[in-house]
């Protein structure tokens, strides 16, 4: 890990008896994934994580260097950064908050454990959505719910008979956690195992 990241932190939580709405783009900015793929990124990452805070639906909170995560494309991922025309926070809890369930430090603040490296989280998350989602496809896609084009489409599983054998049907993030579960990526169709890039 680069030394720039093992130093003591030039932050910490201010004092506070409660989570306090912070702003991103002053000392930080803040890597945000969905639980599914933040769980399996951390668990990548192991002792190379920085910080982590963890909010209470499960999602979890990188602090990076402001401006190192700016194009980041990610299914499940979001930036929370200074905007040109508006401010972005991200809810901070007390430094001595380290146990759920309300929002704490799933990887405390300290010394050794402040920024995450950028690349080595981008690297984490991105193998953490080839994971969980299969390859992205080229292009936008419907949801099959709300029938509108999404930037992140996620492969779901609908109710048999409702949907083309062998087509891949995507969700919105908004949508997707109404499925039960996703879509099995051992369909055997050669349309499904091309656009998944496996071998027919």
């Amino acid at each position: 890990m680069s030394a720039d990241f093992l130093k003591p932190p030039s932050w910490t939580p201010p004092p506070a008896v409660d989570v306090e709405a912070l702003p991103a783009g002053k000392w930080w900015d803040a890597v945000r994934a969905a639980p599914l793929v933040g769980e399996r990124a951390l668990k990548t990452l192991d002792d190379e994580t920085g910080a982590v805070i963890q909010d209470e639906r499960g999602t979890l909170y990188w602090l990076v260097a402001v401006g190192s995560a700016e194009r980041w494309r990610l299914r499940q991922v979001r930036i929370l950064a200074e905007l040109t025309d508006e401010s972005t926070y991200l809810g901070v809890p007390p430094a001595s908050w380290t146990k759920g369930p309300e929002t704490h430090w799933r990887v405390p603040l300290g010394p050794g454990r402040y920024l995450t490296h950028p690349w080595k989280l981008w690297e984490a998350l991105a193998e953490a959505d080839r994971a969980e989602y299969g390859r992205a496809p080229e292009g936008r896609q419907l949801c099959y719910r709300c029938r509108l084009p999404t930037d992140e489409p996620i492969p779901v599983e609908v109710e048999a008979g409702r949907s083309d054998v062998g087509k891949l049907t995507y969700a919105c993030p908004p949508h997707a956690p109404l499925y039960s579960k996703r879509r099995p990526r051992t369909l055997t169709s050669a349309t499904a195992a091309e656009h998944e890039g496996r071998p027919r």
